[in-house]
Order: C-alpha cells, then sequence, then structure tokens
C-alpha cells in the first residue's frame, strides 16, 4: 500500500470516530510535501504500518506506555498548576502500549532528519547518544518532566528568552474566524465550564495547529479576564493511529488500565485519548502558543 492509498484509508477510518475539517486536510497534505521531517510529523499511521517490518528485532523489546508520535518538537514549556515552567513532551494524543525502543528510534528519526535539515545544530552522532543518555538517566531518576524553576538552568534560559512576546500568539487568536454557531455544543459547554470564572462573554472560534492532528475540529474559547485575555481550546479524542494498523494494534498489550480505560488523561499536562466511540469526546485545555525549543 503506498502512502496516499494509506493517507486515504487512514482519514476514512478517523473520520468515523471524530469530526474532520476537510480545507484542514488539504493544509495537512500540502505541508506533509513540503519536507521530510513534516511529512514525519504529519504521518504517524504511515509509521505504524512500517516500522514493525523496518525494525523487526526492536518490536520484541519490553512494552510500555509510550508516546507513540515522539518527535523533537513534542517536547516544549507549558505552566504547572504552581505557576512553575515546565519542560517535557507536551503531546500525548497517540499515546498507546508499545515496545519501549519504539519511542526512541521515532526521536532519533526526528532527530536525523531535523538536522539533515539544518533546524537543529547537532551532530547526528551526538543528537543519539543524548537521546540514550536522557532516557536512561530518566529511567534511573523515576522519570518526569523537568521543573526549571530550580534545575536546568540553561534550559530555562533558552525557553524564558523565546517566551518573552507572547503578543503574536494572542494577536492570532483574536484574528481568527468565529465558529459556525451550530458547531458542537457539547464542546462549548466544556469551553465555557473550563474558564476562570462563570459569565464572562465568550467567542468562539476555530483554530488550525499541529501536524498529525491537523484536521481535526479545533474549538477555542476567547474571553477577557482581569484586564487581559484567556483562551481555551477542545478537540475531540481520537484513538492513537496505531490501532488503525491491523497487525500493529494486535501486537498491542491491553493489559495497562490506562489503555483498558475508555479515556487516558495524564496528570502533568491533562490531555486524553479515546477509544472508538459512537460520540465524540473531547477535552478542554488552555490553549497555548508553540513550544519554546532549544536550537
Amino acid at each position: 500500500m503506498n502512502v496516499r492509498a494509506a493517507t486515504r484509508r487512514y482519514e476514512a477510518w478517523l473520520a468515523r470516530t471524530v469530526p474532520l475539517v476537510p480545507a484542514d486536510l488539504r493544509l495537512k497534505h500540502r505541508l506533509m510535501a513540503a519536507d521530510p521531517f513534516s511529512f514525519l510529523r504529519a504521518t504517524f499511521y504511515r509509521w505504524a504500518q512500517i516500522w514493525p517490518e523496518v525494525c523487526a528485532e526492536l518490536g520484541q523489546a519490553p512494552t510500555v506506555l509510550a508516546v507513540g508520535d515522539l518527535h523533537i518538537e513534542n517536547f516544549g514549556t507549558w505552566r504547572d498548576a504552581e505557576g512553575r515552567l515546565i519542560w517535557g513532551v507536551n503531546d500525548f494524543d497517540e499515546t498507546v502500549t508499545l515496545p519501549y525502543t519504539q519511542d526512541l528510534v521515532r526521536l532519533a528519526t526526528s532527530a536525523l532528519l531535523a538536522i539533515e535539515e539544518a533546524r537543529i545544530s547537532i551532530s547526528a552522532r551526538r543528537a543519539c547518544a543524548a537521546i540514550l543518555e536522557g532516557y536512561t538517566e530518566s529511567l534511573r531518576g523515576g522519570g518526569g518532566a523537568a521543573v526549571l524553576a530550580e534545575r536546568y538552568r540553561w534550559l530555562r534560559d533558552l525557553a524564558i528568552a523565546r517566551l518573552k512576546d507572547q503578543r503574536p500568539f494572542w494577536n492570532h487568536l483574536r484574528a481568527l474566524a468565529d465558529a459556525p454557531a451550530h458547531w458542537h455544543p457539547h464542546a462549548r459547554r466544556l469551553l465555557k465550564g473550563a474558564l476562570p470564572v462563570e459569565g464572562l462573554t465568550v467567542r468562539f472560534v476555530q483554530r488550525q495547529a499541529g501536524a498529525g492532528s491537523l484536521g481535526r475540529v479545533r474549538l477555542v474559547a476567547l474571553a477577557d479576564w482581569r484586564g487581559g485575555m484567556v483562551a481555551r481550546e477542545a478537540k475531540p479524542l481520537a484513538p492513537s493511529a496505531w490501532l488503525w494498523v491491523p497487525a500493529a494494534a494486535a501486537a498491542v498489550p491491553r493489559d495497562h488500565p490506562l489503555c483498558r480505560a475508555r479515556t487516558r488523561s495524564f496528570p502533568q499536562h491533562p490531555r486524553q485519548v479515546a477509544h472508538p466511540a459512537p460520540r465524540a469526546r473531547w477535552q478542554p485545555h488552555r490553549a497555548r502558543e508553540p513550544a519554546a525549543q532549544p536550537r
């Protein structure tokens, strides 16, 4: 099956579980054709088809609850409930139980493509060594995201430098077109309930963002509160693309309690992923600007 056929079949499968936006899918297809790195980001479903064949031996490794669609731009910064600046994995849309090697190979592949396209300045050998070293140290330390308030000063300085001017992000949100009035009343109620207080005047807009998730509805609630704008975003929960591939899905263990649940959530960065259901489920969260990345 070539990539065009795979894309058509995957999108037809996905459309049976969540609402899609045809114009956003066309944009996604154009971005996929731009360069290899963008193609990798947007096509985890294709990776799920090919990786078990190309890396069959690595596929025999012990399984973990994996990120799945792990690449260098799925790391970034956010504020936790205490207002601390955190750095770590910030996208769990494709989470599923997989051999631990899958995340490592995909992350290293993304780094090599980024190096070839001059997106990051590091040698291929050093990049792969850093991934392995960081993974090993994290296992020994019990895992978790990095709290930049107390450690990793070099990373904190890089992140803060890239977060200084947030005006372009908010100006972009203000300029978005209003979402159709009939769009997703359930999601609108969830978004209103996620705002800081009740009774705010809310404007709902449609947003395009992401690569792998581009094409899914993104509904954003905008409101003014205490002298500034606040935003909450929701998109429908979708099953991991890994479950689209029959051979790959058959090999996924179902013994992890998070995999047995209808939805799965992650305390550091509250997103959820749902197994196929007749009605789309939604998860609201703070709308955030693109992640600050060290270069």
